[in-house]
């Protein structure tokens, strides 16, 4: 599993664009993880899925009204991972008023979860292979800090929490 001081894997996630520009085409995009921390800090929270009740209540709304103050503590982006694939992202980034706040993105088949360790099985809820909810910190491609939630909870891996460390 991967720990505070690791590099993120360099694997490549999804994000629908709702509009052309910066090099992106309306619909599903490729991020290359990789490139796209190079040189940031990054607020970073997953979440088991779209559309769901604490998801969709709490975790995304919390960064989304915390945008602000992350950004005055230093973050440069603030991202949503969801084993989900890029269109239901990108409902989801229009259901939570997202666009210019939170980067709604897509491992649409778990290979980020997989490779960082933090996965979820719920096959036997009929929804497979999934992200585990938590939170991390990441500057320039590294973790600086992880806060990952134990099943079923929603204690650890808020805005709140995440932009306590970047203040930090």
């Amino acid at each position: 599993m991967i720990k505070v001081g690791d590099t993120l894997p360099d694997v490549t996630l999804s994000e629908y664009a709702e509009v052309e520009g910066n090099g992106c085409s309306i619909g599903p995009n490729p991020v290359s993880v990789g490139k796209a921390v190079a040189g940031k800090t990054i607020a970073l929270f997953a979440v088991p899925g779209a559309f769901t009740p604490t998801c969709s209540a709490k975790h995304v709304p919390g960064y989304v009204e915390n945008y602000a103050a992350l950004k005055a503590a230093g973050v440069d982006e603030i991202w949503c991972l969801a084993v989900n694939d890029p269109f239901v992202m990108g409902a989801w980034a229009r259901d939570q008023k997202t666009d210019g706040k939170v980067r709604m993105l897509a491992d649409g088949s778990a290979e980020f979860a997989k490779a960082t360790g933090l996965t979820l099985d719920l096959t036997a809820r009929g929804m497979g292979l999934r992200s585990n909810r938590y939170s991390m910190l990441i500057k320039d491609g590294k973790v600086k800090s992880l806060n990952i939630e134990a099943p079923g909870k929603f204690e650890v891996s808020d805005a709140a929490t995440l932009l306590a460390q970047a203040k930090s």
